[in-house]
């Protein structure tokens, strides 16, 4: 059962949203909260069974005087064919887009130099290219002349993303793409933002990360300030601000819901070495040698 709204009842009466990823993790949570503020939601996914599910799942939580309703169309992101019937579909269904919620995405965790061109392409292509083509085709079909509002769902990458080099590289690429789209289409009246999970757990990322998944949250723990992992449930209500009329005045922004990991350390490790180009010889590293000749006896 998704976690109750903070917002008031039917503060989406009448919208229409298209909320890829929809079936799972964040993007589940996100369209529960949609639903229970009344509107109508269009989930995506490449996997028809966990569509169905979702759609069986969170259909359960539209009360009978409620204006909300969920429906689920079959989307690989990835294939523009795909996306242009999605938005279609959606139009065709409802008449409107509203909203955006740029939430699918995919990643494996891999050392840079171990990743083959073609698990970099799959990343770039979901996460970035995807997310291009949603933002594309809505504007083009209906918000350009009707207006409406995106939020892209990116990642913690502002230290780098050791470990997952492809998705760092494509969510600051995203981050990027959402300023020069709140600049190109402000006169459509179209606001977009982002928001930069922290270390979210969800038992799809569990899942989707295998063996690794238990050790990648374990070791996030320490890193984090509030020294627990997030929850979709804790991303949803930013989501639904944003795309609210509280937030009115806000686009071109990245939001970050991260307990604030994002300004305290990283998992990422790196061993002792002499691996690194001594430094130029002057003074100052003289100085350093006879300061750590002092220390180490004290050591």
């Amino acid at each position: 059962m998704a976690a109750r709204s903070v917002f008031r009842s039917g503060l989406f009466n009448g919208r229409v949203a298209i909320v890829t990823g929809g079936a799972t993790g964040i993007g589940k949570a996100i369209t529960a909260e949609l639903l229970q503020l009344g509107c109508r939601v269009v989930i995506a996914s490449r996997k028809s069974e966990r569509l169905e599910a979702a759609v069986d799942e969170l259909s359960q939580l539209i009360i009978s005087s409620s204006s909300a309703s969920i429906t689920a169309v079959c989307c690989n992101i990835r294939h523009e064919d795909q996306v242009r019937n999605m938005v279609a579909s959606t139009l065709r269904q409802y008449g409107r887009i509203d909203y955006l919620v740029n939430n699918g995405g995919g990643q494996f965790s891999s050392p840079a130099a171990n990743m083959s061109l073609k698990g970099w392409n799959a990343v770039i292509d979901t996460n970035l290219t995807g997310t291009f083509l949603c933002c594309r085709e809505v504007y083009n079909e209906w918000m350009k002349d009707h207006g409406g509002t995106i939020v892209n769902i990116i990642a913690d990458m502002w230290r780098g993303f050791p470990g997952m080099a492809h998705t760092g590289a494509a969510r600051a690429a995203v981050e990027n793409l959402t300023k020069s789209l709140a600049i190109e289409w402000a006169s459509s009246g179209v606001r977009i933002n982002s928001i930069a999970p922290g270390s979210i757990f969800s038992k799809t990322a569990m899942e989707n990360y295998k063996d690794l998944g238990p050790m990648m949250f374990q070791m996030a723990v320490p890193c984090i300030p509030a020294k627990r992992l997030g929850f979709p449930e804790e991303i949803s209500p930013a989501v639904c601000f944003l795309l609210s009329p509280a937030a009115s005045f806000i686009s071109g922004a990245t939001l970050k819901v991260d307990a604030g990991q994002s300004l305290y350390d990283s998992v990422w490790e790196i061993p002792d070495h002499s691996a690194w180009p001594a430094p130029p010889e002057g003074e100052n590293v003289c100085a350093l040698r006879e300061v750590m000749k002092e220390l180490k006896p004290k050591l």
